[in-house]
Parts: C-alpha cells; sequence; structure tokens
C-alpha cells in the first residue's frame, strides 16, 4: 500500500467535509475531557476521603449538671457525670483494639475552642464555660468503624450523646459522587453526539468518493485497502480532538488548581490531586480518542462501501 495515496485520500477527505470534521473535533474534545475531568473527580473523592476520614474524631460528650436539670429522662437524668463513670469511659475506650488516641477535653477547653471559633457571634457572649460539656475525642485506627463506638457508648450513664463527624464527610461525599455521575452522564451524551457525527462524516465521505472506491474496487483493491483512507481520516479527527481534551485537563490543572484560581492555596484544608494524576490519565484520553473514531469508521464502512 502506498503511503502517499494514503495521505493524499486522507487531505481529499478532511478538506471536502472540514466543517463536518471540525464538528466532529469538538465533540471528541468535549467528551474526552469530561470522561478524563470524571476520572479525576473519582480520583480526588476518593484522595479526600482518605484524607478526612483519617482526621475524623468520634466525640463522646458527657454529661454536666445543666444537663441533668433540663433532662427528664434518659443517661443525663442521674445527674452529671462522676469521677468513677468518667475514669470508668476512658479505660474502656483506650482498651478497644480499633481506637489509636484518646483525648479528654474539659470543659475549659472547650470554652476555649468555642470562643476561637464563634466569639465573633452575639450568642457567645451569653455562653459560660460551667454549660460546656466535657467530652473524649477518640481517634479511630480504622475510622469507617465509627458506628462501634456510637452503639457502645450511646445510653451509657455519664453520656450524654456520641457524635461522629464523618456522618457530615459522608454527606460532602455523597454530594460529589452525584456530581460525579452528572459529569459522566454529560459525557455519554457528548460521545455518543461524536459518535454519530463521526458516521455521519463517513457516510457523506464515502458517496462523495463512490465513484473512486468503484474503480478501486474493479480494478481489485482489497476492501482494506479501501478502507484504510476513511478510518485515519476519523481517526486523524479523533486524536486532534484528544490532544484539546487533553490541554482542557491540563489548563484546568493550572489555572483552577494550582495557578489563576489557585485553589490549592486558597482552599488548604482540601488535599486537591497533583499533575502525577492528570499526566497518568492523559494517555487513556489520547488512545480513546484514536480508537472510538477507528471503530466507528469501520462499522460505518462495511455498509457504505459495498459497490
Amino acid at each position: 500500500m502506498r503511503a502517499q495515496f494514503v495521505m493524499s485520500e486522507i487531505g481529499v477527505g478532511l478538506r471536502r467535509n472540514l466543517t463536518m470534521t471540525f464538528a466532529v473535533i469538538i465533540s471528541v474534545a468535549l467528551s474526552l475531557a469530561l470522561f478524563g475531568g470524571s476520572l479525576l473527580m473519582r480520583e480526588q473523592v476518593s484522595t479526600m476521603k482518605g484524607y478526612w476520614y483519617d482526621k475524623v474524631n468520634v466525640s463522646v460528650y458527657l454529661c454536666n449538671k445543666n444537663d441533668a436539670e433540663t433532662t427528664s429522662g434518659g443517661s443525663c437524668s442521674k445527674g452529671a457525670v462522676t469521677p468513677e463513670q468518667k475514669q470508668a469511659l476512658e479505660t474502656e475506650l483506650k482498651g478497644m483494639d480499633l481506637v489509636e488516641k484518646v483525648t479528654y477535653e474539659s470543659s475549659d477547653d472547650a470554652f476555649k475552642h468555642y470562643q476561637e471559633q464563634f466569639g465573633h457571634t452575639a450568642l457567645a457572649g451569653s455562653i459560660t464555660p460551667d454549660q460546656m460539656q466535657e467530652s473524649f475525642r477518640v481517634k479511630l485506627k480504622h475510622p469507617e468503624k465509627y458506628k462501634v463506638i456510637t452503639t457502645s457508648f450511646s445510653g451509657r450513664d455519664g453520656v450524654q450523646s456520641v457524635e461522629d463527624q464523618s456522618t457530615v464527610m459522608d454527606n460532602i461525599f455523597r454530594l460529589l459522587g452525584y456530581l460525579n455521575w452528572a459529569a459522566l452522564g454529560i459525557m455519554l451524551i457528548m460521545l455518543i453526539v461524536a459518535l454519530l457525527l463521526i458516521v455521519n462524516t463517513v457516510r457523506v465521505s464515502a458517496f462523495s468518493r463512490r465513484r473512486e472506491t468503484g474503480i478501486m474496487r474493479l480494478v481489485g483493491a482489497s476492501s482494506f485497502y479501501i478502507q484504510v483512507p476513511f478510518i485515519m481520516e476519523a481517526a486523524f479527527a479523533g486524536l486532534i480532538g484528544a490532544i484539546f481534551a487533553c490541554g482542557m485537563l491540563g489548563a484546568g490543572q493550572y489555572f483552577v488548581i494550582d495557578h489563576g484560581a489557585a485553589l490549592r492555596t486558597k482552599m488548604e484544608l482540601i488535599n486537591f490531586i497533583g499533575w502525577d494524576s492528570v499526566l497518568t490519565k492523559l494517555p487513556l484520553v489520547l488512545v480513546i480518542g484514536l480508537l472510538m473514531p477507528s471503530l466507528a469508521a469501520f462499522v460505518a464502512l462495511r455498509k457504505y462501501l459495498k459497490v
């Protein structure tokens, strides 16, 4: 097969269908950018889960005298936590295999932390240290097993409540998961549009060159020899679209995360993924951008190049 002939046919096909080729490139670029973005979003959520779940604490709040006065039933109805109950709770917590560390926070410490966070609000002036609850802050070896602590200590004498921060985290990660699925849905729609455009472009190209392909068939050219220029046209358009998609992913990382909007410096509490994550996705985007149009063109040509 002469490479010069194939390249010339590719150039002819692209020039004849320039507008549709441009539409294919844009559709492929957008769909693959969404695909790569969805992969990066999924990795970002996984990274954030590992980062935040490692910092999640279970808080065991102890009864104080105010709880005892305002509660008619429950674990605080017998009065504020006693030193014996406090010691028993701490010993039991430290003896559990899944507990990594237990930190005691007094009411004075809790009041100090409250003032640091909410001292600027009007309600802060009406809060006194004796109204704050003592607590044990429990760091777990496996944060996802927080329900063991909740089940074991809720309702115990001297325990007002057991709260786990991962409940809030679960809601946030669930929202991010929904956003990721939404991006995947949009990506699938764009991918279908791109495939339809590729098939339509191949049809128009095959129809416009039906005379040439008919002559090639009559002189003994194989089906593969006839199909190669059309397949490479689609592959070329897909590759250009994939390159644009890679550029968009790189631009998003550079201008949104690292520079420009600089979310990495403005949102220091979030552990953003780095360039290594982006670079590992680019080869996959390029391969899909090359193979997807080629396969679509091959399937379309099985029917439209029969002479």
